[in-house]
């Protein structure tokens, strides 16, 4: 799989884990029909592999997500960002034509 997890969201998934105390704690990211543009990201964190799940790691931090919204995120980056307005997970994802303001729902080019 060729999704990655950036420097910043890899240190928001190890701080999530350290403060739920929880060492197997995973971010689920999961695409989903519907939002505005046709698509959306669900992102949770859960401590759980499924038989259909793939899993991505950086510097001891999981991503996992599952076999059917793996086409929708080949070669995306999970980032994690922060700036006036808020933090939150991100998704740059080269498989979305367009998105919304809001950044969780998008169109592909699929």
């Amino acid at each position: 799989m060729n999704m990655t997890i950036s420097d910043s969201a890899a240190r928001y998934i190890a701080t999530m884990r350290e403060k739920q105390g929880n060492p197997r704690l995973m971010l689920r990211v999961t695409v989903l029909g519907g939002g505005c543009s046709g698509f959306e990201y669900k992102f949770d964190f859960d401590d759980q592999i499924h038989a259909d799940d793939v899993t991505v790691e950086k510097n001891g931090a999981m991503a996992v997500t599952d076999e059917t919204s793996l086409p929708f995120l080949q070669n995306a980056i999970i980032d994690y960002e922060r700036n006036m307005m808020g933090s939150a997970i991100k998704i740059k994802n080269p498989n979305a034509a367009s998105s919304c303001g809001c950044g969780n729902s998008f169109s592909t080019k699929m």
